[in-house]
């Protein structure tokens, strides 16, 4: 694990992507979450939205990290999460992951973003244009 973190300031694609650079890697793939306009509510738009860490969510964070380079040939690996408030546009995510091929790179990077969408305490609270909200459980 080259870069692990949980940020209140803009992400940096580029600083993921330069972490898991490795020569022996023939695949690195990326992810890239943003915040949408929208979350499965045909009559509200989100307006904005502010993500919250529980303490724990950085020993999560490394935690979920290890459990995917130990069941996968990852060459290296990053995941920078962002809290505190968003808007619509705005980087709340990046996972990269270098491996020696394409498929296991796809495997292990898809495995790190729902692992640690499922299993860091990250929570986010939605706000939306007919002035209703939400918190969503985790990420």
């Amino acid at each position: 694990m080259r870069l692990l973190a949980i940020r209140d300031t803009p992400l940096s694609v580029d600083e993921v992507v330069t972490a898991v650079g490795d020569d022996a890697a023939g695949g690195t793939v990326l992810f890239v979450g943003t915040v949408r306009d929208h979350d499965g509510r045909q009559d509200a738009a989100v307006t904005g939205l502010a993500y919250t860490a529980h303490p724990s969510a950085s020993a999560e964070l490394r935690r979920v990290a290890e459990k995917v380079a130990a069941d996968f040939p990852v060459r290296a690996l990053a995941a920078v999460h962002r809290v505190g408030e968003l808007v619509v546009g705005d980087i709340a995510v990046v996972v990269a992951v270098s491996c020696p091929h394409r498929g296991e790179a796809f495997a292990a990077s898809r495995r790190l973003i729902d692992d640690l969408k499922s299993e860091v305490p990250i929570w986010k609270h939605q706000v939306f244009s007919d002035g209703t909200e939400e918190w969503v459980g985790s990420v």
